[in-house]
């Protein structure tokens, strides 16, 4: 493991470590928790083009997150990388082979409205939690139609047709 901490003589990088913990640069989970709803969360079906909106505004808002308040190239870079291979774990929950429910940390989304602030600026403040928080709070919704006898199958299919449209672009 290559510590961050001070990488390059960087003061940005200060602390680098210590948000997923030493030896963990992409906060891969090791425990979740899946936390009961009073009332039961369910996959409910909307244009795939609204979910790839939305994909893209949060794409977006990384992009301005890091240039706005990360200045040094180095640090933008590596953190840019760590976030790229902190959301590629979901892929192997996704593909059933994590041993993680599919679904998401409910207390980590709670702060989305903490990004900014009244007048549309960035927020610059600490939102309490660190990389080492992520999976203590899971919710799983229902109703997806995984079927753990064909499922396997259909899904790497369909990882690996992503996977070859990513690359011929």
């Amino acid at each position: 493991y290559t510590s961050f901490d001070n990488w390059g003589g960087l003061s940005s990088f200060s602390g680098f470590d210590n948000f997923y913990g030493v030896d963990n640069f992409s906060g891969e989970v090791s425990d979740q928790v899946v936390v009961e709803q009073q009332e039961e969360v369910v996959c409910q079906a909307v244009s795939i083009e609204v979910v790839q909106q939305k994909l893209l505004v949060l794409q977006e808002m990384a992009k301005q997150i890091m240039s706005e308040q990360v200045c040094e190239v180095e640090t933008q870079t590596v953190v840019f990388q760590q976030f790229l291979s902190s959301c590629s774990h979901f892929s192997s929950d996704l593909h059933r082979t994590s041993g993680h429910e599919v679904g998401y940390d409910s207390s980590i989304v709670s702060h989305y409205g903490d990004l900014y602030n009244a007048d549309g600026s960035l927020s610059t403040y600490d939102l309490g939690f660190s990389g080492s928080d992520i999976g203590k709070s899971v919710v799983v919704p229902s109703g997806s139609n995984w079927n753990s006898a064909t499922s396997p199958a259909s899904v790497g299919n369909a990882f690996n047709a992503a996977v070859s449209a990513a690359s011929s672009s």
